[in-house]
């Protein structure tokens, strides 16, 4: 359900094309599943989850086959994705989730809540503060022991926030800022606005500026996806979005002044290469 819209957006026959993995313990649930599908157009779903929905989307299993899969999921799915990239095209690599709160001061409650927040994705979630005041880190620190102590033991957060998660104290903004960069996250929130990082970033998933922007606005709420690059490819890409719905053919139709005008220029490049047959192609038309 999170890139239906994107999806019709593109231009999508979802009635033809939609459909949604959904993997659950029982049947409960799968109504309110349906329930959201039904305003999307989508008519097919494949009550499956994790790796194998993967290779039955990718290899036509009981008839569910796709020309392209997209979406997020834990390092099992992400991990099938990229095994099926060379037999089906894929998105982009959506999960484990990353989270970065970087700065210097704020509210230490909200902060500890948004790493919490991301931390309770899954075990392997990477949930990080980056900030250049220690007494600040120390703040956050004891807001986010106390906020897991509401958490039952074996929550994902109380499992990530201790082996993936971690508070990291920078020398100096500009370093904080090329942390930030180097590993691109999911999601990054910049709370303090006058602290002015959002001019040193250029690699992330999606910027959730100012102090009332919690991450969860953006999972649900916000209007920006939840389809966001992981591992790095924030410094290549952005998130999910309408485009990677469609394929672009180009058309190229030459008359006879668009052949005989860059004939000459042609030449004079392909010589220089060895491609005597190139030059002949178009030597032969004129």
């Amino acid at each position: 359900m999170l890139y239906s819209r994107r999806a019709l957006c593109a231009g999508l026959d979802t009635g033809d094309d939609g459909r949604a993995g959904a993997r659950r313990e029982n049947s409960k649930g799968c109504g309110s599943l349906l329930a959201a599908a039904g305003p999307l157009g989508a008519t097919t779903l494949a009550r499956s989850g994790g790796a194998q929905a993967i290779d039955a989307l990718a290899y036509k299993q009981n008839d569910c086959s796709r020309g392209k899969l997209l979406g997020p999921g834990n390092q099992n799915v992400t991990a099938a994705k990229q095994l099926v990239s060379s037999y089906c095209a894929i998105d982009l690599q959506a999960g484990p989730t990353e989270a970065v709160v970087l700065c210097n001061q704020g509210n230490p409650r909200w902060i500890a809540a948004d790493l919490v927040a991301q931390a309770e994705h899954a075990p392997d979630t990477r949930s990080f503060l980056a900030t250049t005041s220690g007494v600040f880190a120390r703040k956050v620190q004891r807001e986010v022991i106390l906020q897991l102590t509401v958490l039952p033991k074996n929550h994902p957060a109380q499992l990530s926030t201790r082996k993936t998660g971690a508070i990291l104290l920078a020398r100096s903004k500009m370093q904080a800022c090329e942390f930030v960069n180097h590993f691109a996250p999911e999601h990054l929130s910049l709370p303090d606005q006058g602290e002015g990082f959002l001019d040193e970033i250029h690699s992330a998933g999606t910027v959730f500026q100012g102090p009332l922007n919690a991450q969860p606005f953006g999972d649900y709420a916000s209007g920006s996806n939840h389809v966001l690059p992981t591992g790095g490819w924030a410094r290549q890409r952005g998130d999910l979005s309408a485009p990677d719905f469609v394929k672009c053919v180009s058309v190229q139709t030459t008359e006879r002044e668009g052949h005989r005008r860059p004939a000459g220029d042609l030449q004079s490049l392909v010589y220089p290469e060895g491609l005597l047959a190139h030059a002949n192609a178009v030597a032969v038309r004129r």
